[in-house]
């Protein structure tokens, strides 16, 4: 195939991820979404030597899963994909799910197109307010780094007083890692009514005002299993 003809594939190819990004949603597009997601947190979460480390997860406030967020690039690179979130209530209780979509793009001389499984920690209170807006840029008053990995793992203190958002992705393409200052992370409406039957605010849905509907139980039983395993290895290493 001579190169402009693979150009021209490889741009057809991230324009198209960007029309899958803005279809509609169906209720059985949304239920495998929320079990993908289930998935992804507990397949990158105990990945061997390499998982979200304890305080990391005691610590944060929600949590965020992409569980296909498609990356390419030639020059101009994009990203794309839909996600899912839920927030740590008062009484240690998870809030029913709320969904978003996260784009952006970035100049670069990268060649490639992969599909990135990410999970999003929300670490302040900033990070839940922004997380609780209907649209907002990470990286710009959202700060955002790549988090550490292990179990034990330690990074100092500065994710701790001053990040925002904490970053971790798996992907089998042609990229290493991850950046997503630039990107915008905004309410993804389609999928919110296709779930509940209105078209709910996050706001209401992260801080309980709404209950976890039947469908989310997969999705919200693998992020408490994996805040309790976290708990518990951390009451184990005291």
């Amino acid at each position: 195939m001579k190169k402009g003809a693979i150009l021209i594939a490889v741009f057809s190819m991230i324009m198209g991820a960007a029309t899958i990004a803005r279809a509609d949603q169906d209720k059985t597009d949304v239920v495998e979404r929320l079990q993908s997601a289930g998935q992804v947190l507990q397949e990158l979460d105990n990945a061997p030597d390499k998982g979200i480390p304890n305080s990391v997860f005691k610590s944060a406030k929600c949590v965020g899963v992409v569980p296909s967020m498609i990356k390419g690039a030639f020059i101009f690179g994009g990203k794309h994909g839909r996600g899912v979130a839920t927030c740590r209530l008062p009484d240690g209780r998870w809030s029913a799910p709320a969904f978003f979509t996260i784009t952006g793009g970035s100049w670069g001389l990268q060649f490639g197109v992969q599909d990135v499984q990410l999970v999003i920690m929300v670490m302040t209170d900033e990070g839940m307010r922004h997380l609780l807006n209907a649209k907002f840029q990470v990286g710009g008053t959202a700060s955002v780094s790549a988090g550490p990995v292990g179990r034990n793992a330690s990074a100092g203190t500065d994710w701790k007083l001053n990040t925002d958002f904490l970053t971790y992705s798996r992907s089998k393409g042609v990229f290493a890692g991850i950046d997503l200052s630039g990107s915008e992370i905004e309410r993804d409406g389609d999928s919110t009514k296709a779930m509940y039957g209105t078209d709910y605010p996050s706001s209401r849905l992260l801080t309980g005002k709404v209950p976890p509907p039947a469908d989310a139980h997969v999705f919200l039983a693998a992020v408490r299993d994996a805040a309790l395993h976290h708990e518990n290895q951390s009451a184990e290493n005291r």
